[in-house]
């Protein structure tokens, strides 16, 4: 039996912030990135809650959660006792307020009523995830705080929020999109209805992302494209995962490369391995690349994901993306030692086991040490 969950009720469009109005009588924790406070788009969203609302911001977030700083808002939520959460910003300050919500419930014994996501960036998906990406610096480990009530009971999707995003955002957050939607196509629990949320993610990006890279401030194009993030996060959430963001967790883990051009460097390796090893992949992946109309839909699969490996690579180039851990300025002999800690502790990654091939060793170590040099 197949369980399909789409818990989240997502609202798209520019005045998609209205919802924030139906507020009332609640205190509220509002979690959002550092440098949002005080800027316009901050001021737009506290000035639909205040009202008769008691609203408390924490905004010490960090890329890549780490741990203290989560329990420094946990800190905040006990001082609270919050009934509404809201997380602002990229993926990472919605995984921190899903984290701080996760420790603040089982510390004070309680539950909140409600959950509201609003990205600033197309990317992550977390607006409609049931999982929170934390970090152990001292470790340098991350790990996946993953409970299916911590899926956001509202996602709220203004295009007009990421279109003053900086162009490596978008380049970054863009190529996860890409990501989530090529790994969960081809993920073990992979079903009809994924597999169509992820065949748009892939038409949506390999056609627009370069756009919205060159031309932030197309509205339309935006708005798409923070739709198909949204889409690739809910078939992901459903079906699972793979190797290559196993493996990105630890490029970010071990060398601080951002999640979505860590996922984006070893992107390409992960597809051409994952087809030459499984022919179910092979065709899933070359379908999907025939839908978007880039390539002919006659072409043999195999020469389909040649291509589809080349056109990722095309749009790393095209954003002005590293396409190694050498080029991002990581010294190779540096890579090259962390290799058996990145393959350890990929391998005990949550996402691991949902690749449609279960790699060895030495798999692992060969596609690690193509992102190298």
């Amino acid at each position: 039996m197949e369980e399909i969950r789409i818990p989240t009720k997502v609202f798209s469009g520019n005045d998609s912030l209205d919802w924030l109005e139906k507020l009332s009588n609640k205190k509220i924790l509002l979690v959002c990135d550092s440098f949002l406070p005080n800027t316009p788009t901050f001021d737009t969203i506290k000035s639909k809650v205040e009202g008769n609302n008691e609203v408390t911001i924490f905004s010490d977030v960090k890329p890549d959660p780490p741990l203290h700083n989560i329990m420094l808002g946990v800190e905040q939520f006990s001082k609270v006792k919050p009934n509404v959460m809201i997380g602002i910003g990229g993926g990472s300050a919605i995984d921190t307020g899903k984290a701080i919500r996760f420790f603040g419930e089982k510390i004070e014994k309680y539950d909140i009523e409600q959950f509201i996501a609003i990205p600033t960036t197309s990317g992550t998906g977390s607006e409609v995830t049931n999982t929170s990406v934390v970090s152990d610096p001292e470790k340098h480990r991350k790990f996946p705080i993953i409970e299916d009530y911590l899926t956001p009971d509202i996602a709220l999707l203004d295009p007009q929020l990421v279109m003053t995003a900086p162009k490596s955002v978008t380049a970054f957050s863009g190529l996860d999109v890409l990501t989530h939607s090529l790994e969960s196509l081809v993920a073990k629990d992979a079903n009809t209805i994924t597999e169509a949320l992820s065949e748009k993610g892939i038409d949506v990006m390999t056609h627009l992302l370069v756009e919205c890279y060159k031309h932030g401030d197309s509205e339309d194009a935006r708005k798409v494209v923070h739709e198909a993030s949204c889409a690739a996060g809910i078939a992901f959430n459903n079906a699972g995962l793979g190797i290559c963001h196993s493996l990105a967790h630890q490029l970010g883990a071990n060398f601080h490369v951002p999640h979505g051009l860590a996922c984006a460097m070893l992107l390409p390796h992960v597809v051409l391995y994952n087809a030459e090893h499984d022919k179910t992949a092979m065709h899933k992946y070359a379908q999907a690349f025939k839908k978007t109309g880039l390539v002919a839909q006659g072409m043999g699969d195999q020469i389909a994901v040649r291509r589809l490996a080349g056109k990722i690579k095309q749009m790393m180039i095209a954003m002005d993306c590293p396409l190694t851990l050498k080029a991002f300025g990581i010294d190779p002999a540096t890579a090259e030692s962390k290799t058996e800690t990145v393959i350890a502790d990929a391998k005990k990654d949550g996402t691991f086991p949902g690749n449609p091939v279960v790699p060895s060793d030495d798999d692992l170590r060969n596609i690690y040490k193509k992102v190298i040099r």
